[in-house]
């Protein structure tokens, strides 16, 4: 008995080392002794379905298949009981083990110790109950068919690094080609628009003067030209007193001005938050931010230099990758990069933005100062804008740019682990206990899904409101488009052999680096005009080329496979729901409104109380999404947890033009900025400053009734 007992504890170690090595950094006979031990140790459940592997080293690899975690961690078990047990033998007692187990593993009791000599009954004892430890959970049987499984790619071996560079090769190639479509489609749609102002200029006619804000943009083209002659006259000026040692006049023409430009003249055209910010005298620094699963996020935040000193280079860098630490609030009030520089009653309420699919937040900042970010931190808020994974410059604790798992992740990460993770930061560094949220397109979905009860519900507690620009939970008309119907009729295997499984189509990347930004930014316009059917009617059209300064960025193919493939939200045209649930919800919404309905709706919640308060802003012009639906979700009782607490649909506005359109601080900006002081918690706003245009804000209230805009209580349940 006790040799057949000595034999399974040796086989349960070669099967823990063999799953180890499959799922670490790099293979046994690779490890570099520089970065440490990368042999996984663990997998830690960030939710029941989202594991990650801890590396002996203390770093994470991200996303790894539910079963292959379970299996590492049941086998892990397995060795760890096994080394008790012999430790119990060797001591002759009956005491409690005192020391840790193998792989740093806690100390057993006594009884629980005893028990783990009969290994085969522990080894199956697992548990398929909700509160049971996640370590010994058994992941589901069902895969969501919304989120299915991500593929697994070990550490490098001389057959996956060929793999993957036949996947390079041919993605490289086929996905040019296919850009190549769609840039040439972009030129050929732009040739009866190009005849069109050949014409109108023959006939002595603006062809821009149809436009709907055409006097506004020439007023403000024209203040735009005169605030460069200034700046540069004042620049002169400042550097004749500074050479002159007239300190005082220097001062007094400081205290002078709210918000000195420390930046002017002509646009450049550049990616660079910080420089279009000190262009309204404001200014960024950045943050890094780690999340769970390894990745390196950059934060940026925008400060009043008046009032704000940036942090040292060292604060900055990146935390431990576990989110929400004990006491978070009261060390950020004292220790934090804004909570130790503002006083009670005059602290700015913190409020996070994430951007959109293929955009940076730098989206939120192109305006001069009716940029969203500018207009809010203008306003008194504490704004801080939140890049999802990758962006301009992918970054990962321990995975290099090669590495397929570095693209090994699609919506479902980026909502349940870069989203906590910016929360997190950002409420250390301000020490509040919630936060204002805004996103905009796809940053609505990650919250959307993060927020789901499935997922990460209690992030809910950690903002006090979700404001969304453009929801995208269903989709719009234009995902029947030729184009995308092409990447939805493809198999997943030839989606990858298409772009690959590292970034998607790169080469765009390689083209934002390359091209004057004053070409780059019109090519752009194009090319995104023709797939996402959008117009720059509403834009300052003297601004566009900045527009685009700030897209594309760096995602996965994978991610692009989740919006476009055959699996995913282009065939459930939901984020949350498939076809058959979707059909379902609109029978129930054909029926005659009872108790029993409203209970039957309830069932199919995606959301439970700890969901924020909602407020939505919906496009009602815009194809790439369809918000209307959802408003109408929440307004017909599906979401018994959902506070809807605002909601407009602006009837000519597209996907964009919440951010972009000459009169979206008007229609939308005004409101969030009203919306988020509303719903902070009492004890928050006695801490901030009242924001500008808050001054005469009734708490108890969202705000009156007004033409094409729902508003409903703030006063809620509680």
């Amino acid at each position: 008995m006790a040799t057949k007992v000595l034999h399974k504890e040796a086989d349960a170690a070669v099967r823990f080392a063999k799953k180890a090595e499959q799922l670490s950094l790099l293979s046994h006979d690779s490890q570099d002794e520089r970065a440490g031990d990368t042999r996984a140790v663990e997998a830690r459940f960030i939710t029941p379905r989202d594991p990650v592997i801890v590396t002996a080293n203390g770093g994470r690899l991200p996303a790894v298949p539910l079963v292959e975690a379970q299996k590492l961690n049941q086998l892990k078990s397995e060795v760890e009981r096994g080394d008790r047990r012999d430790q119990l033998k060797s001591s002759g007692s009956h005491v409690g083990i005192e020391q840790s187990g193998a792989n740093g593993s806690m100390p057993m009791p006594q009884n629980e110790a005893l028990e783990g000599t009969n290994l085969h009954h522990q080894s199956s004892k697992q548990s398929t109950e909700p509160e049971a430890p996640l370590r010994s959970a058994i992941p589901p049987s069902r895969t969501n068919p919304l989120f299915p499984p991500l593929p697994l790619y070990g550490p490098p071996t001389l057959l996956r690094n060929i793999h993957c560079n036949i996947f390079r090769f041919s993605s490289f190639f086929l996905s040019l080609g296919f850009l190549a479509v769609i840039v040439l489609g972009s030129i050929f749609t732009s040739i009866p628009l190009m005849f069109r102002y050949i014409v109108s200029r023959l006939l002595l006619k603006d062809p821009d003067a149809r436009r709907p804000f055409y006097q506004e943009e020439m007023r403000r083209k024209k203040a735009r030209r005169d605030a460069a002659k200034n700046f540069k006259r004042q620049r002169r000026r400042r550097n004749s007193m500074v050479k002159a040692g007239d300190d005082d006049n220097l001062e007094d023409a400081s205290h002078s001005e709210a918000y000195i430009p420390t930046e002017g003249g002509e646009d450049p055209l550049i990616c660079d938050v910080r420089y279009y910010a000190r262009r309204v005298g404001l200014d960024v620094e950045e943050f890094k931010v780690h999340t769970e699963d390894g990745f390196v996020l950059e934060l940026w935040h925008i400060y009043n230099p008046k009032e704000y000193s940036p942090v040292s280079e060292e604060k900055r860098g990146p935390h431990k990758p576990d989110v929400f630490p004990a006491n978070q609030s009261e060390t950020g009030q004292f220790h934090g990069a804004s909570g130790s520089q503002y006083r009670n009653g005059n602290r700015r309420y913190p409020v996070l933005l994430v951007h959109g699919l293929l955009q940076s937040s730098g989206a939120y900042c192109t305006n001069d100062d009716d940029s969203l970010a500018f207009f809010l931190c203008k306003s008194g808020y504490d704004v801080w804008l939140g890049n999802n994974r990758c962006g301009f410059k992918p970054q990962h604790q321990l995975l290099e740019y090669s590495d397929p798992r570095m693209w090994a992740w699609n919506i479902r990460q980026m909502g349940v682990m870069d989203l906590p993770a910016l929360i997190s930061r950002v409420l250390s560094e301000t020490g509040f206990e919630k936060l204002g949220l805004v996103c905009h397109s796809q940053g609505t979905t990650e919250t959307f899904v993060a927020l789901a009860k499935q997922q990460r519900p209690d992030l809910g507690t950690k903002i006090s409101v979700f404001c969304a620009l453009a929801p995208a939970a269903y989709a719009g008309p234009l995902i029947g488009k030729m184009y995308f119907k092409f990447m939805r009729v493809i198999s997943p295997g030839m989606f990858r052999v298409f772009f690959g499984i590292h970034a998607f189509i790169p080469f765009m990347m390689s083209m934002h680096r390359l091209l004057p930004g004053k070409i780059y930014g019109a090519l752009g316009y194009r090319v995104f005009s023709f797939l996402f059917n959008w117009t720059d009617d509403r834009w300052e059209k003297d601004l566009r080329d900045r527009m685009f300064q700030f897209a594309p960025v760096y995602v996965s193919a994978e991610s692009m496979r989740w919006w476009l493939g055959r699996e995913c939200f282009a065939k459930q045209k939901c984020i949350l729901a498939t076809r058959e649930e979707a059909r379902i919800e609109d029978e129930l919404d054909d029926e005659e409104e009872g108790d029993s309905e409203e209970h039957s709706r309830g069932q199919t919640a995606w959301y439970d109380e700890q969901v924020p308060p909602f407020a939505l802003w919906v496009c009602g012009s815009d194809q790439l999404v369809d918000g209307k639906r959802l408003l109408r979700r929440l307004e017909r009782g599906h979401e018994p947890f959902v506070k809807l607490v605002h909601s407009k649909v602006i009837e000519e506005y597209e996907h964009l033009d919440v951010l972009w359109a000459m009169d979206s601080i008007e229609k939308v900006g005004k409101e969030v900025r009203e919306v988020i002081w509303k719903t902070a918690a009492p004890e928050a706003r006695e801490l901030c400053r009242i924001p500008k245009g808050c001054e005469d804000t009734n708490i108890e209230r969202v705000g009156e009734h007004q033409a094409g805009m729902k508003e409903v209580d703030i006063a809620m349940d509680n």
